[in-house]
Formats: structure tokens, C-alpha cells, sequence
């Protein structure tokens, strides 16, 4: 066997490993040593601004009155909030509904732009110097306006994320049992990320940023709210993150329609990679270009067209030296074990367990096949910027 085949096997196998397994094991060490170390900063003390809570919404008539609800019950002074609702393009009666209720500032225009059009335009009617941008379909928690808030104390934190929960119940089908766990690690990882340094970038659930800091996205963005965070990383920022500030939401009702939210987030982060490659250069973004590569790049650029790759070498490994019993052979072993796996969240997919985790390399592989699909997508340039909301569970 060419020993050149060897050294590829190995190559891809330990950036497949490192980026789901190894970068968390390495974040925790450093912080954990970190913490042993560190000095405590002391900030502003008085620090309550009027901020802007911002709705791009699009048809989410269903969503209003809970939402408002929520959102008028937060834990902030209800005389600095302000509630600014776009809605181009809904013809459900959204804005109608929106302009029952008091202090609810709603522009709307009958053409649909997409989310990314919205938010363009809903900016310039932003007055405050904090907003904060949530899903119309989204329930934020309690304190979280005043923990983002918190965290802009620091003049280095030029955005904020919020943690993305999805509603757990005692058993969920494929699609909610894999998105709930993988959501619980990534919370771990941005946590750490942003203990480390910062974190890599934003998710549209919940997420806030200095008005000021604000440009304009080209209108054929995919993943607005990632390009949005990391280009204020690139003006010198960084993006902080608190798990207690959290916007909740149920998890999609099917794989299928997860799927069609992954697809389109998997064409977005190929074409924010591009958009955003500066960010891959160390010697300009130090630390920050170490996570993201790690967190971000190898997962969506890499591990994917890798993981075919490692799979048919092993087998070709194992066959050429006649002998299953080694290191090759204990790997192949795995990964068939995680396809077998796969193949039984396949067939169970549609039926509610409380063994959660059987459901996890399901999960794992729809992700990495929607991958496969959202480069064709990217480079056919047939991902269209209206994003097509995923039905939720119940």
C-alpha cells in the first residue's frame, strides 16, 4: 500500500475527529487553565441604553401575539424598548395585526426582498445605539435584554449572541432529538469561544450589535447574520456570549424540513467563507482566526467532502494488507458501526423515543450531506435569499 495513501487517510481522519471532537477538548483545556489565571475586569457600572428590538418578519401572523407578549414582559425598562417590526412581503395579515397593539413601529412594502432586504432597510430607522435582531417565531428569555446589555459594558464587544434553545419534550422524533443535542454542544462551544477570545459569530435566533457598527450586506447574502457578526471581528470587535440570554423555539417538525434549513445554511456559510476569507489570515486575526478555521471552516468546508473519502480509503487499507485486526481495522469497524446508526435513525425517524442520543449520527450525517447539496446549490447560484421557513414540531 503507497504510503502516501496512508498519510491522506490520516490527514482527513484528524481534521474529521479534531473538528467535532478535538477543537472542544483543546477549548476546555485553555480555559480551564485560563481560568486559573485570569484578572477581573472591572466596567462601567451604570451602563442602561434604550435599545431596539427588531423584527424582520414574513408572514408570522400566527407568532404576533405571543411574541409581542413575550417581548413586552422582558426584564427592562419597558420606557427604553423600542419595538420596530418590517414585514415586507407578508400578505397574511402581519402588519395588520401588528398595528393593533401600541408603540409598535411597523414598515412594511408589498415586494418581498428577503430577510437580508428587510434588514437593510429596517436599519435606517434604528435611532438607538444597541439593537437587538430576533426570529418572529422565537420566545426570548426573561433577563435577556438585560444580560446583552450587560455584556456591551465592555467597549471591545461590538455584538452579542444569544444561545438558540430548542424546546426539549420527554421523547422527540429524529429531527428534534439530534438538533437538540448538537444544540446543547455548539452552546458549550461558543461559550468557551467566548471566554477564549470571542465567539464565531451569531445566530439570527437572537443576536445584538452596536448600531453603529452597522453596513450594509450585499443583497444576495445567505447567511446575513454570520456576515454581519464577524465583519464587526473584522473592524476589531468582538462578539460576546451569554447562555442566559436565549431566544427558545421547537425543533423542526421532520427531518425533511430540517434538511431544507440545513441546505440553505450549508450554501450560506460556503459563500460567507469566500465572502469572509481575510478572516482565514493568523497573521492579521490571531486567536480569532484559530476558532474560526476551527469551529467553522473545517465543519463546513472540510469534514463533508472528507468523510467519503476516509470511509472508501479505509476499506481500500484494510483489503490491501488482508488483516481487520489493527488500528485500520478498529476504525473501519466504528465507522461502519456510526452508519449503521445512521441508517437506524433512517428507518426510526419518524418515531418519538426518549433514547435521544440514538438519534444523534443521523443528525450528524443529514448535516453533512446537506452540505454536499448546498455547494451544487451555491455554485449553481439557485439558493434564493427568501428564506423558506422550516415547519416546526409541535
Amino acid at each position: 500500500m503507497d504510503i502516501s495513501f496512508k498519510i491522506i487517510f490520516w490527514l482527513l481522519f484528524a481534521i474529521a475527529v479534531y473538528a467535532y471532537i478535538g477543537y472542544g477538548l483543546i477549548l476546555y483545556i485553555i480555559i480551564k487553565l485560563k481560568r486559573i489565571f485570569r484578572e477581573k475586569k472591572e466596567f462601567l457600572q451604570e451602563y442602561e441604553p434604550e435599545v431596539t428590538l427588531f423584527v424582520a418578519a414574513y408572514n408570522e401572523k400566527d407568532y404576533v401575539d405571543a411574541k409581542l407578549n413575550n417581548h413586552f414582559n422582558l426584564n427592562y425598562p419597558k420606557e427604553k424598548v423600542k419595538h420596530l417590526w418590517v414585514t415586507d412581503g407578508s400578505n397574511d395579515g402581519t402588519p395588520e395585526l401588528l398595528k393593533t397593539y401600541p408603540n409598535i413601529e411597523v414598515h412594511h412594502e408589498n415586494a418581498r426582498g428577503g430577510k437580508i432586504g428587510a434588514l437593510n432597510r429596517g436599519m435606517s430607522f434604528v435611532k438607538t445605539p444597541i439593537v437587538i435582531f430576533s426570529d418572529g417565531n422565537t420566545m426570548l428569555g426573561e433577563n435577556s435584554i438585560k444580560i446583552i446589555v450587560d455584556l456591551f459594558k465592555d467597549p471591545k464587544v461590538g455584538c452579542v449572541a444569544g444561545e438558540k434553545r430548542i424546546a426539549s419534550k420527554q421523547s422527540d422524533a429524529a429531527a428534534g432529538s439530534g438538533e437538540g443535542i448538537y444544540w446543547k454542544y455548539e452552546s458549550a462551544l461558543k461559550r468557551w469561544d467566548a471566554e477564549l477570545y470571542s465567539a464565531v459569530g451569531a445566530a439570527g435566533e437572537l443576536f445584538a450589535i452596536r448600531t453603529e457598527l452597522f453596513e450594509k450586506v450585499e443583497a444576495d447574502t445567505l447567511l446575513d447574520d454570520f456576515v454581519i457578526s464577524l465583519r464587526i471581528v473584522k473592524k476589531g470587535y468582538k462578539i460576546q456570549y451569554n447562555p442566559e440570554a436565549y431566544a427558545i423555539e421547537t425543533a423542526s417538525a421532520d427531518v425533511k424540513e430540517e434538511l431544507k434549513r440545513k441546505i440553505r445554511i450549508a450554501a450560506g456559510g460556503i459563500q460567507s467563507i469566500v465572502r469572509l476569507k481575510d478572516l482565514l489570515n493568523p497573521l492579521k486575526y490571531g486567536l480569532f482566526s484559530f476558532q474560526y478555521i476551527s469551529h467553522k471552516v473545517l465543519r463546513w468546508l472540510i469534514v463533508p467532502f472528507s468523510l467519503p473519502i476516509i470511509l472508501l480509503s479505509n476499506f481500500a487499507i484494510v483489503y490491501n494488507i488482508e488483516c481487520i485486526k489493527n488500528i485500520y481495522g478498529a476504525i473501519l469497524i466504528l465507522q461502519i458501526l456510526f452508519y449503521f446508526l445512521v441508517l437506524n435513525g433512517w428507518i426510526l425517524k419518524n418515531l418519538k423515543i426518549k433514547i435521544k442520543i440514538l438519534f444523534v449520527p443521523y443528525y450528524i450525517f443529514i448535516m453533512n450531506y446537506a452540505t454536499w447539496l448546498g455547494l451544487f446549490r451555491y455554485i449553481k447560484g439557485k439558493q434564493s435569499v427568501n428564506w423558506e421557513r422550516a415547519k416546526r414540531g409541535k
